[in-house]
């Protein structure tokens, strides 16, 4: 009898063996985290508070902002560093450019906050968004916080320094007026920033001791040296992780493998469904990216598309 109470002990706990691998593999599954690039970009108008809200109700766990600065140092969201792109300020401030080359442009930093609440920032996308406004940073706060993540860029600082404003210190200020300084202040609103700039990355870092995630963003690496180990053992000293852009990761995976085994997460750039290249979808690139080539994040203009699981 004895015997038979202990084997059917050992035959009851080698039943519950599968159960428990399978519950260590589900909690240590990494979650892929899905960055809303410019906001749901593909559908309504780049850093626009309508882009901002369609991200959060498609599932983004992040909503990106580009940062520009007011000529009176307001930060505001937009990708480029002048206006003619994505807003109507040819017909509102027809004579407000600068030309070189033959070429004019109207400068972000050449106008207050003011003027640019002015300009219509949705028409050009299109007649729907016809009206939409260029966002302040404290806008997006208030729009994104408590439902997503926030991924600010410090956009084209070294022109805002050269002109005495501090993008990097704005920044900070911002965050700590509504006491976001801090990571983990509020788990519902995680906040990582990000930068193509190692010297504004390393201002954040070193002088300004923020102490959330930073993320350098890589467009080209011609001589593969600055994604090498040397080269992100370099980056780890004022990140924590790598933004490439995806290309440099199709054409070398192993990007992955170094920047993790250094503890570096790595995020690319960017999955939209206009450019898809030898994939099918969207969908269909992003799960290759982040369940083959297992990638942390991605940032993608489709926020909707997002596989949490691997496509199969």
């Amino acid at each position: 009898m004895i015997l038979l109470r202990v084997i059917s002990r050992i035959l009851l706990l080698l039943s519950l063996i599968p159960i428990v691998v399978s519950s260590v593999t589900a909690i240590d599954e990494p979650r892929r985290i899905c960055v809303a690039h410019r906001g749901a970009s593909s559908y309504a108008p780049e850093h626009t508070l309508d882009a901002y809200r369609l991200a959060i109700s498609q599932g983004a766990d992040y909503v990106e902002q580009d940062l520009q600065v007011t000529k009176d140092g307001v930060l505001v969201c937009l990708h480029d560093l002048t206006l003619e792109r994505t807003t109507n300020v040819k017909e509102v401030f027809p004579d407000r450019f600068r030309e070189a080359e033959g070429v004019r442009r109207w400068h972000v930093g050449d106008f207050m906050l003011s003027e640019l609440k002015q300009l219509d920032a949705g028409s050009w996308f299109s007649d729907k968004f016809k009206g939409a406004k260029i966002p302040t940073f404290q806008e997006a706060i208030d729009t994104v916080r408590g439902k997503a993540g926030l991924y600010p860029e410090t956009k084209d600082p070294e022109v805002y320094d050269r002109s005495g404003l501090g993008m990097e210190k704005l920044l900070v200020d911002a965050l700590h007026r509504n006491r976001l300084e801090t990571k983990g202040t509020d788990p519902k609103t995680p906040i990582v920033i990000q930068s193509f700039s190692e010297a504004s990355l390393r201002k954040l870092a070193l002088e300004l001791k923020v102490s959330h995630p930073l993320v350098f963003l890589v467009s080209t690496d011609s001589t593969g040296a600055l994604l090498s180990e040397a080269g992100l053992k370099r980056v780890k000293e004022f990140a924590q992780g790598i933004g490439p852009s995806k290309g440099l990761i199709e054409r070398d995976p192993q990007i992955v493998t170094r920047a993790h085994n250094l503890g570096l997460t790595v995020t690319p750039y960017t999955f939209r469904s206009a450019s898809t290249g030898r994939f099918k979808s969207v969908r269909e690139e992003m799960s290759q990216f982040l369940y083959g080539f297992g990638v942390d994040a991605l940032f993608t203009d489709n926020p909707d598309q997002f596989p949490r699981e691997k496509i199969r």
